[in-house]
Formats: C-alpha cells, structure tokens, sequence
C-alpha cells in the first residue's frame, strides 16, 4: 500500500447501486487527498483548500442518497438523514473551529472522516441497499439502478 493513501477503496465498501457506489469512491479518493495533504509540510494550508470542496461534495452526495431513500419510501429515512446531519454538523464545528485558530491536528480529522465513511456505508448504507435491491427483485421498483 502506499504510504500517502490512508484507505483503498475495496469491493467491500460496494452497495450495488452504481451512483452511490461511484460517489462512495470519490468520498475515498477526498479523504485520501486530504491524508496526502496532512503528509506535507503545509498540511494546514492545504487542508484549508480542499476541506471545503469534501464538505461540498459530502453534502451533495448525503442529498443523493436522501432522494434515492425517499423515492422507494425507505422505512429508515429519519435514522439515515439524522446519522447525515449529525456528521455533517460535526464536520462543520470542526472546520469552525479551525478557521477560529484553535488548535487542529488535520490528520486525527483525516482518520475521523475515514473512520466514519466506512462505517456509515458497512452498516447504514448497506441496510438501506439491501431494502432496495430487494425491491428491484420483487418487480416493485422501476427506477434504474
């Protein structure tokens, strides 16, 4: 493995659901950005860069899946969305936090996105995955995955 790659994506981290599985990738590739960045002797100056377009595309992403979730009226929509807002809350105080001057180890918040990206989608997405796909078997849903 390469040093400056914290996470490879594996075929694990698949849903089955090829738009999220392509955006699940890019949230990869963000936080492998990041990682490389924290390795870098401006690693403040380079995460102060990129932080805002991973929070931009976490948000797009989490708005995806939402859709996704509320189109085949997934009975666990409001667990999934508050799992999303509690993320993306938290991610905001950091970044607040930082751009206040207090004190931020980019790298323990490079490992808390990971950390949580691959636990969100082992467990939280891929239980909403299974309530599709098993709709698409059924014939009950139209939509093209």
């Amino acid at each position: 493995m390469n040093e400056r790659i914290l996470v490879e994506w594996d075929d694990r981290y698949l849903v089955g659901i090829s738009f999220i599985d392509e955006q699940h990738k890019e949230l990869i590739n963000l936080t492998n950005m990041l990682y490389a960045g924290c390795l870098e002797g401006n690693a403040t100056a380079y995460f102060m860069q990129t932080i805002h377009g991973t929070v931009d595309y976490v948000k797009y992403h989490f708005s995806a899946e939402e859709k996704l979730l509320e189109s085949v009226n997934y009975p666990d929509i409001v667990n999934h969305k508050r799992e999303h807002e509690g993320f993306v809350k938290n991610i905001f105080e950091q970044v607040k936090s930082f751009e206040a001057g207090k004190k931020f180890v980019p790298n323990e918040f490079v490992r808390y996105l990971k950390d949580w990206i691959l636990t969100h989608i082992a467990l939280t997405d891929k239980k909403y995955a299974q309530y599709i796909l098993n709709l698409k078997k059924q014939g009950r849903l139209t939509i093209e995955l």
